[in-house]
């Protein structure tokens, strides 16, 4: 056999799209991140540069203008910019969430008139919670009639990640609210900002990714054209399910990458940093530390690199792969990013340093696109369901 022959590895070319993304990064979107989260403002300068780059929406076919990114390619793209800016990792992120129905259900004509938009700048979101509709995403109240040619929408969505900033709103609302199951009575919808009707509400006070705005949306008698529903009426919570299916383990890659962020700087503090004449590095309660941070951090990545494999490719334990990718990166993050600050001591819980942002950051990504409890009855009801 071929010494060569690659038993389990990337390809060249995952590997040479790391190092482009890495280098950007580190140019283009590492020296803002503080600032960034400090002043809480949007990511211009790495929203330039990933559009530039064609790193802002790398899963949109090329069909469509777009680089027609593999899942695992797309989830490098995510992990190398989290590992500097977790705020600007949400551009790729949340562009791929909020066109994903379109990608598996979309006409073509929807696809051309969204999917290029996105894939030359514009932003997109997706609006499925609710205020009282979040793990229970079958009571949800936000409704659609039909109205001759045209869909009126009326109701509020809540933590829409990008709000403001996108062009483009996926949304989920009841369109039969007779329907023998509820979630046979939602559909799925394409929102423009410009869409009669549709206004973005206040923007939340976060703990972490301050630099991605999060608002509530509303829809009051807001009227898009009749061909903007994704799919067949009744379809929009099968097809929510199964665009989080295609998520989910990004999630993890953005958790991943902010894990990893947080390694790279605490190795480098502990190598720096100097206490009882020697540098912390050679303190053996610190080198367990860095040891374990490291093996989870290796463990998350197989597990979120497997995922994005399975779910490509359609196994049956593709949705169980991905809430475990999300599940197990996210709590590797939280627990590595407090590690991170804990090895830095006094210095990492201050701004001065990026681990108490990279900490804060890390909370998010157990709890949305379904937090990890949910995510452990995903799991669960697929193990008993045989």
């Amino acid at each position: 056999m071929d010494e060569n022959f690659g038993l389990y590895q990337l390809g060249e070319e995952h590997d040479a799209l790391r190092e482009a993304v890495r280098a950007l990064a580190e140019k283009e979107i590492a020296p803002h991140a503080a600032d960034v989260d400090e002043q809480e403002r949007y990511p211009t300068e790495a929203l330039e540069a990933l559009n530039k780059a064609g790193f802002n929406a790398p899963h949109v076919p090329e069909a469509y203008g777009g680089q027609g990114a593999d899942p695992i390619a797309t989830n490098i793209v995510i992990e190398e910019i989290a590992r500097v800016c977790a705020s600007s990792s949400l551009i790729p992120t949340v562009n791929k969430l909020g066109t994903m129905n379109v990608v598996l259900g979309g006409s073509e004509e929807l696809k051309k008139q969204v999917l290029t938009d996105i894939a030359a700048g514009a932003m997109a979101s997706y609006a499925l919670s609710e205020r009282e509709a979040g793990s229970d995403t079958s009571a949800m109240r936000t409704k659609a009639v039909r109205d001759g040619d045209h869909w009126v929408i009326n109701g509020t969505k809540c933590w829409i990640t990008n709000a403001g900033v996108s062009a483009w709103y996926t949304v989920m609302a009841v369109t039969d609210p007779s329907a023998a199951k509820p979630a046979d009575g939602v559909s799925a919808f394409v929102v423009h900002k410009d869409d009669p009707g549709f206004s973005v509400g206040p923007k939340e006070r976060k703990l972490g990714v301050k630099g991605s705005p999060t608002h509530e949306i509303y829809f009051e008698n807001c009227t898009i054209p009749g061909d903007r529903i994704i799919g067949e009426p009744g379809q929009g919570l099968r097809l929510a399910f199964r665009t989080l299916d295609h998520t989910r383990h990004a999630i993890g890659a953005q958790a991943l990458g902010i894990a990893q962020g947080a390694l790279d700087a605490s190795v480098a503090y502990v190598k720096e940093r100097k206490q009882f004449g020697k540098a912390v590095a050679e303190f053996q309660g610190v080198q367990f530390m860095i040891a374990d941070m490291a093996m989870k951090i290796e463990a998350a990545r197989h597990l979120v690199y497997a995922a994005a494999s399975k779910v490509n490719r359609g196994t049956p334990d593709a949705s169980f792969a991905s809430s475990a990718a999300k599940t197990f990166a996210s709590d590797t993050a939280m627990a590595v990013t407090t590690d991170a600050v804990q090895l830095f001591g006094g210095a990492g819980y201050t701004r001065d340093f990026p681990v108490e942002r990279m900490m804060r950051d890390a909370k998010i990504t157990q709890i949305y696109e379904g937090t990890n409890q949910i995510q452990r009855i995903v799991m669960a009801r697929h193990l008993l369901k045989g």
